[in-house]
């Protein structure tokens, strides 16, 4: 019981040190919307540092998954090492569990009691959702960064051109995958309700974006559903730039769509945001 009335009171002056940052801040700069957002960004930051045990887990389980499939597919397939074929997808795979599991700190704030304290800030709710997408976009990058850095051991070679590239790429997907969590998490009271929705829906995803094989050869009906996914477009464009062929047509098309699919997210996000939820009456 102490630990709990510990935890919200802690929760509490994290929201009065946020809203006295606010009011410092918009005093005599004209940056309304990205003041707000980059406190709240900060504040994901280091509430991830001063948690070992989600930066362990959000790196260890792709490596576990990436050297088991690895080895486990490798004789079974023909288009060179699958090791090599399958670390685009670990990649992709590093991004999307830090990033969503990011967005949990949402349904922990509104419990708390820090999310309704930024609520009734003078604030537009655009600059909380930037705030909290920066947040996770930043931590799902920088641990995709950690494990594209070990490329070259498995057989990349970049040159300066295609590592910026892939870097570009990979900050696009983890700004779309945290929006998307985000969209998922606002309306939610449970965490253990979150859990169930990645399990249904975002893990189905990061499977037919390509990951795990290739599309070309997938069974009739799945190639449409790959098709139609949006996380195989970034997952195309990341394999393309680590392979050296970003200069291809095809890494502008999907690239584009990235793009677009992280700006609709982050729409949506925001329409969401504005309106009240019955997890704010909780």
């Amino acid at each position: 019981m102490a630990s709990t009335s510990d935890s919200i009171s802690a929760s509490r002056q994290s929201a009065l040190d946020f809203l006295q940052l606010f009011a410092l801040t918009t005093s005599t700069p004209t940056q309304p919307l990205l003041l707000p957002a980059l406190s709240l960004a900060k504040r994901e930051l280091v509430r991830f540092l001063r948690q070992p045990h989600r930066i362990v887990g959000a790196l260890a389980t792709p490596i576990v998954f990436w050297l088991l499939i690895g080895a486990g597919m490798g004789r079974s397939f023909s288009g060179g090492s699958y090791l090599t074929y399958f670390y685009p997808g670990t990649v992709l795979m590093i991004l999307l569990f830090t990033a969503i599991f990011s967005t949990i700190s949402i349904i922990e704030d509104r419990r708390e009691g820090f999310l309704q304290s930024v609520l009734v800030a003078p604030i537009s709710p655009m600059a909380i959702v930037l705030g909290k997408v920066l947040g996770g976009t930043a931590l799902a990058f920088g641990q995709g960064l950690i494990f594209l850095l070990l490329a070259p051991v498995v057989g990349f070679h970049f040159t300066v051109l295609a590592f910026l590239l892939a870097l570009g790429v990979m900050f696009v997907i983890a700004f779309s995958l945290t929006a998307l969590g985000f969209c998922i998490a606002w309306r939610m009271s449970s965490t253990q309700g979150f859990h169930a929705i990645m399990n249904l829906f975002l893990m189905p995803m990061w499977f037919l974006s390509g990951a795990l094989f290739p599309a070309d050869k997938a069974q009739g009906g799945l190639k449409w559903v790959i098709a139609a996914n949006p996380l195989s477009y970034g997952l195309s464009a990341l394999r393309q730039s680590m392979e050296g062929a970003a200069g291809l047509h095809g890494f502008g098309i999907s690239l584009s769509i990235a793009a677009a699919f992280a700006v609709v997210m982050f729409l949506i996000a925001s329409f969401i945001a504005t309106g009240r939820t019955s997890a704010d009456l909780q």
